[in-house]
């Protein structure tokens, strides 16, 4: 009896029925129940309050020798209790994350494991394989089973070759059709039972990214691309794959496979608060990362490097007086770095020989002396053919390079990302991924990764939309740090959008825009815009330059998946607020709980909000101050395609 009782506090539940083996993981709360049963295949179906969301589900890995979870044989189990605290090198939500988690570890006959692991906010499992030498790993099955239609919101693109861009697809899962498109991760699963499930993946190592098909049985299943074997030139930008594999993953017989997670939530403000890609992730390698500074970055791509106005008194351009120009402005404002996009190297294919125009070497010296950093944009094929640039830019005084047009997620390349993070971690110089994979925990191994794209950010001009884009605190995000590049002063509804460099103009208010910088993600976070625009924008300047990069604790005010989402976060003794809203209604109204603030006390609020005629001519805002207290209910609209932007101290 006390042997049960133990087993039953560590949220495990083992049974002999009918000739199968069945096990429960409960979740320290008691909530999420995993069910595994193991038969002719390893099964498992989760459910949460005793209501099953997910059915039956399979697993298995494929490799040369033969299939892991083929008529398992359970040679012994082990059941463990956690609960530590983190403390993340690169805060982007907390400054410390509480782990808990009941894990049960199922060794089988063929020198493997298949570990569980159940949250209060979720599940994930992982092979780990125990055999001496190499492996081919030819596949790994994952079979997802929906007990009832769910809607599925997915990035589908056309093939295996993709930067993450495409916009958001909204399919009834019993509509997904082998032969349709596949799916990116991470994927978001709506019941329609009052649960939201956002399934992903992290610390993918020396092995490629899952994505997902249709099964048109309401269900998904995994598919993965095939490890590169030859290629063939393709330009300066990257290579043509002109044979494969028939293997996944050629890759070492001893080791830990990727984790497969679940993130649950009743409420959709849970997964704006979601840190489970962090607490599965791998540990920093980084043993002093002291020399990694997030921040942010003026940026010359978006608006094409061209200032203007009585104070321009050169031909601006990928020059060197512009770059001057953009410095000053950055540190007028207490930016921490400019970017010089492609035109600083004399050739994309040699990262040694500077722009004469662009004088590389002054502008380093210039930043310095104006506490601005210098990062440098590279093809990802340049730095592969020249993996020793880390060493000669951090002689230079390069303090970060953002790298390009990957667009593949294979074994080679995601070794790729890897032999990056490590030689430029080397050198103390960190990576801004772009034309990437999303997040998959290698920026936890090496934390020195600040930032990857892999998201339809503001790049895609009227391509963007808040529509797609209120999906990303939900999903993207959720994940990991995402370079969006917001910071747009030219702001349009979408009836009326058009733009194009160097006036380059986004969909949604300004006081959206503002919002964004509250609520978006990134390590590396962008002022897209042009630095004459901010100059003639001092108020909205002002406050984005205060929104900083990491934060101590982050709250979830008010959400719904697709529709709204209002996030408040602290850094130091300052709360920021940020909320975004898609193209649906006109006007929407939220009466806001600021219970997050000390009693007693009285705070200044200074806040941007949409004026009465944003819904139209989104240009239009209104700065305003008030005071807020503790319990004291703080009401807010925001109109189509609006936002809410604020700093209380």
């Amino acid at each position: 009896m006390k042997k049960l009782l133990t087993l039953i506090a560590l949220g495990l539940i083992t049974l002999q029925v009918a000739g199968q083996k069945r096990a429960e993981l409960v979740s320290p709360n008691g909530k999420i129940k995993v069910t595994i049963n193991l038969s002719d295949k390893i099964y498992y179906s989760v459910s949460h309050n005793n209501e099953l969301l997910l059915d039956n589900n399979q697993l298995q890995l494929v490799l040369k020798e033969g299939a892991l979870g083929e008529r398992p044989q359970l040679l012994k189990q082990k059941q463990t209790a956690v609960n530590e605290l983190l403390t993340p090198p690169i805060p982007l939500k907390f400054s410390t994350i509480r782990n808990q988690y009941n894990q049960l570890a199922l060794d089988f006959k063929g020198n493997y494991t298949v570990c569980f692991r159940a949250f209060d906010d979720g599940v994930a499992y992982r092979f780990i394989l125990n055999r001496k030498g190499e492996t081919e790993v030819l596949n790994e099955n994952l079979a997802i089973h929906f007990p009832a239609e769910y809607t599925l919101h997915l990035q589908q693109p056309g093939g295996f070759k993709t930067a993450y861009e495409e916009p958001y697809t909204h399919l009834k899962s019993t509509d997904w059709k082998a032969e349709n498109r596949m799916a990116t991760l991470p994927a978001l699963i709506d019941t329609h039972k009052g649960y939201h499930i956002l399934m992903s993946e992290t610390d993918v190592s020396d092995y490629p990214c899952m994505f997902l098909q249709g099964d048109g049985q309401n269900g998904m299943t995994s598919i993965f691309p095939k490890a590169p074997i030859r290629f063939e030139e393709d330009g300066d930008r990257s290579l043509k794959l002109v044979e494969e594999a028939d293997y996944i993953a050629k890759t070492s017989a001893q080791r830990s496979f990727p984790w497969r997670y679940f993130v649950i939530t009743e409420d959709d403000r849970q997964l704006l608060e979601s840190t489970m890609s962090y607490k599965l992730a791998p540990q920093s390698t980084i043993q002093y990362p002291s020399w990694i500074h997030p921040g942010q970055v003026s940026w010359e791509w978006w608006n094409d490097a061209s200032p203007y106005g009585p104070d321009v008194n050169f031909v601006s351009g990928y020059n060197l007086d512009t770059y001057k120009y953009y410095i000053d402005f950055a540190s007028k404002y207490g930016i921490r770095y400019i970017i010089m996009d492609e035109g600083w190297a004399k050739s994309t294919r040699d990262p040694y020989t500077p722009n004469p125009k662009v004088d590389l070497h002054e502008l380093i010296r210039y930043g310095k002396e104006k506490n601005v950093g210098i990062v440098l944009w590279l093809t990802w094929l340049t730095v592969e053919n020249h993996m020793d640039l880390f060493k000669t830019f951090a002689d230079w005084g390069v303090q970060g390079v953002k790298i390009d047009f990957m667009d593949r997620s294979d074994q080679w390349m995601m070794n790729y990302y890897e032999r990056v993070a490590a030689e430029a971690a080397k050198h103390k110089i960190f990576v801004d991924f772009h034309g990437s994979i999303t997040p998959k925990g290698l920026e936890h191994k090496y934390p020195n990764i600040l930032s990857y794209e892999g998201v339809r950010g503001m790049e895609q001009m009227g391509g963007c939309t808040p529509d797609n884009s209120i999906f990303f605190p939900f999903m993207r995000n959720a994940v990991g740090p995402m370079d969006y590049t917001p910071g747009a002063m030219i702001s349009m509804q979408p009836n009326v959008y058009a733009s194009q460099r160097p006036n380059s103009a986004s969909i949604g208010t300004r006081a959206y825009q503002l919002a964004l910088f509250v609520i978006f993600e990134s390590g590396l976070q962008m002022l897209a815009d042009n630095p004459t625009l901010y100059y003639r924008n001092p108020d909205c300047t002002d406050f984005i330059t205060q929104v900083p990069t990491t934060w101590d604790e982050t709250k979830a005010l008010a959400a719904q998946v697709g529709e709204y989402a209002i996030i408040a976060k602290r850094k130091d003794g300052k709360w920021y607020i940020g909320g975004i809203t898609n193209n649906k209604e006109q006007e929407r109204t939220f009466t806001l709980n600021l219970d997050f603030l000390e009693s007693g006390r009285t705070y200044k609020m200074t806040f941007f909000e949409d004026g009465v005629n944003a819904g139209r001519q989104a240009m239009d805002y209104r700065k305003k101050e008030s005071q807020v207290r503790k319990g004291e209910p703080l009401i807010i609209k925001m109109v189509k395609n609006g936002g809410f932007a604020a700093i209380i101290e």
